[in-house]
């Protein structure tokens, strides 16, 4: 994929607002950026993620109790700790701040405890076409993905659900993205869409059902035209 913008956001669902957001701008440190509306009584408060955004989706009506998603933790680059410190937020999310540049994390990193290596290898290799760095670990522009065995674990079942449930990828032209991840055989979650003069976006899926949101953002790419060639 063409990016946009090189660092991958990732998204969690709670209905547990105001305890997540002391947590994530007062334990974790990361800067509140602004609050979006997404209807139906959710807001998404968007924070930076050294250059990834985290997204905390808030609903205010009770979110169903579905399986956890593949994204199990989230590993967040720091150049003022000599050691791993790992956390949960307040509704038991997995999060490690690392020293900058262990096991290779610059920015962020995200866990991913997948059905099968080789099959994720296969769709990441293949399908995303993104660099694979060893047998368990890929990168997506500046993000690392690491892989973790479980053969027993319970695919999701879609995006809504407590905890890490998504991750974003931004790119100058979604439809040709969303059409050419279609046509290497990968599988559709919601067809592209445009909201409004923000965003024209798309979801797909990797083996495990996880979700990817494809994203043409204006403030990024300057048009929401489908028809970009950049």
């Amino acid at each position: 994929m063409h990016l946009a913008k090189p660092c991958i956001d990732i998204g969690i669902y709670t209905n547990n607002r105001e305890d997540q957001l002391d947590f994530w701008q007062h334990q974790v440190g990361l800067p509140f950026e602004e609050l979006l509306k997404l209807g139906g009584g959710s807001q998404q408060h968007r924070h930076s993620l050294n250059g990834s955004i985290f997204k905390l989706n808030h609903s205010r009506n009770p979110i169903n109790d579905a399986p956890p998603s593949g994204y199990q933790t989230l590993l967040i680059a720091r150049e003022d700790i000599n050691e791993p410190t790992q956390f949960q937020d307040p509704d038991g999310n997995q999060v490690i701040l690392v020293p900058a540049g262990y096991q290779g994390i610059t920015h962020i990193g995200i866990r991913l405890e997948v059905t099968s290596i080789s099959r994720f290898s296969t769709f990441y290799r293949d399908v995303l076409q993104i660099e694979q760095i060893s047998n368990d670990c890929f990168r997506w522009g500046t993000t690392l993905l690491f892989l973790v065995e479980n053969p027993q674990h319970v695919p999701a079942t879609g995006m809504q659900g407590l905890g890490y449930r998504y991750i974003t990828v931004q790119v100058w032209n979604v439809d040709k993205e969303h059409e050419d991840f279609l046509a290497r055989g990968g599988a559709e979650a919601r067809p592209p869409t445009t909201l409004g003069t923000t965003a024209r976006i798309s979801f797909i899926m990797d083996p495990d059902q996880n979700w990817i949101e494809v994203s043409q953002r204006a403030s990024l790419t300057g048009t929401l035209e489908s028809n970009q060639t950049s």
